[in-house]
């Protein structure tokens, strides 16, 4: 125990040590990163040190190598490059001009999609022109592998989705053909973002936006705006993600018992993307206020099937509840959480890993990493391409890291599995 206390003593100091030499203030620092001073006051004391996201977030913002923080090298290269690193900064139209190419290295289905983004004339579709009701049950299909986790196969499917509904974009059928090429660009952008290729979801989601508005569908509209609010959240621009579902929202809320249900679960969604945002920027009152509304909204509807056209329910507000309680590091209160949800049957493959990768969380958080590992266990069979999101890698490399004397070499050869060695 007394290690453990000099450890999170060190970790604090390295913080306050890094913030000094660069002459800027709590405040200055707290308010880059999204959270309050007092937040930054307990990790220079010592406290709170246990949250990895938060670790890695003041080491970006402070440029302290992550091993000083106890954490592993990060696996996202976006997060050790100074260019990529200068996009958290950058405005949306920058972003979208920085991605107009495929990172290099990216595979082949990954330029493919990235050049079915970029504007003129799009990639030759191999149907030719469909009928809008073909391109109706492609697109479902698209949304189903995403649900599944078939991340794969949904990075092959995509690009000549868009090309088809493109092409049939200037046909009789406009405006739905423009809402189901907006909700192709959105699941682009989900899918990018899962794979931490932000520059290239700006874009996407520029594209989501401009098709959402030609259709003129509030549906569509506010599931771009959703999408959208996620890429600002990945960005740390977590206030104007706020901002942004507030705003959006307060438009469509109320008369949830004479709307359709494709409507409530759209209206539910970016409520819980609100969530997401206020959460990870620190504010408890958004998030409670989030929350509320989402859970009088899933009164009214359930969608939790994978071949949904979204999937909204009171489990679905249950999971963003715990997950929000993982990012204030409450993490008694989010295994608390959690218990009822493990025994419950939750259909959707994303959502079930999902459940588990923050209860993973949780138990770092507390440092329980063997209870960490076999969360983690549990997810990779819910979804195991989920599971290989650079996300869930570098948690895995972050809690190996800090399993110093190796009593758990399972874990150690998970992470070696992961490619995310510690």
């Amino acid at each position: 125990m007394a290690d453990a206390h000099g450890e999170t003593r060190r970790i604090g100091e390295a913080i306050r040590r890094a913030r000094v030499l660069q002459r800027r203030s709590q405040n200055d620092v707290a308010a880059a990163l999204g959270y309050h001073q007092s937040k930054v006051s307990r990790l220079e004391s010592g406290r709170g040190t246990e949250d990895i996201r938060v670790l890695r977030a003041v080491a970006q913002e402070l440029n302290i190598p992550p091993d000083q923080l106890g954490l592993a090298p990060t696996q996202d290269a976006s997060a050790t490059d100074p260019e990529a690193d200068d996009m958290h900064r950058r405005t949306f139209l920058t972003a979208s001009i920085a991605a107009l190419a495929a990172p290099a290295g990216s595979s082949t289905s990954h330029t493919q999609l990235v050049h079915a983004l970029l504007p003129g004339p799009g990639p030759v579709g191999a149907e030719g022109l469909q009928e809008t009701a073909v391109l109706y049950r492609r697109v479902g299909a698209a949304l189903r592998l995403f649900h599944t986790c078939n991340y794969t196969e949904l990075e092959r499917t995509l690009p000549s989705l868009i090309a088809d509904l493109r092409l049939a974009s200037s046909g009789v059928d406009r405006d739905a053909v423009s809402g189901l090429l907006a909700t192709a660009y959105q699941t682009a952008t989900s899918l990018l973002l899962k794979q931490h290729d932000q520059g290239n979801a700006w874009l996407a989601v520029g594209r989501a936006m401009a098709e959402a508005e030609r259709s003129g569908d509030p549906v569509v509209l506010a599931s771009s705006v959703r999408v959208q609010a996620h890429v600002l959240v990945r960005e740390k621009h977590t206030a104007e993600a706020v901002t942004l579902v507030r705003h959006t929202a307060d438009q469509l809320t109320g008369s949830y018992d004479r709307r359709s249900p494709k409507y409530l679960a759209a209206v539910g969604l970016l409520l819980l993307r609100g969530v997401t945002a206020a959460s990870s920027g620190g504010d408890r009152a958004a998030t409670k206020e989030f929350l509320t509304e989402a859970k009088e909204v899933s009164q009214y509807v359930t969608l939790d099937q994978p071949d949904a056209w979204a999937t909204f329910s009171p489990t679905n507000v249950a999971l963003h509840e715990l997950s929000a309680l993982v990012a204030f590091g409450d993490a008694g209160l989010a295994l608390q959480a959690a218990r009822p949800l493990m025994r419950r049957h939750i259909p959707v493959p994303e959502r079930r890993a999902a459940l588990w990768v923050e209860a993973a969380r949780a138990y770092s958080q507390q440092g329980r990493l063997a209870d960490g590992y076999q969360a983690l266990r549990i997810a990779e069979t819910c979804a195991a391409q989920d599971i290989r999101r650079p996300d869930v890698r570098n948690l895995v490399a972050d809690m190996a890291a800090r399993d110093r004397r190796r009593t758990l070499p399972e874990l150690h050869h998970f992470s070696r599995q992961l490619g995310a060695p510690a």
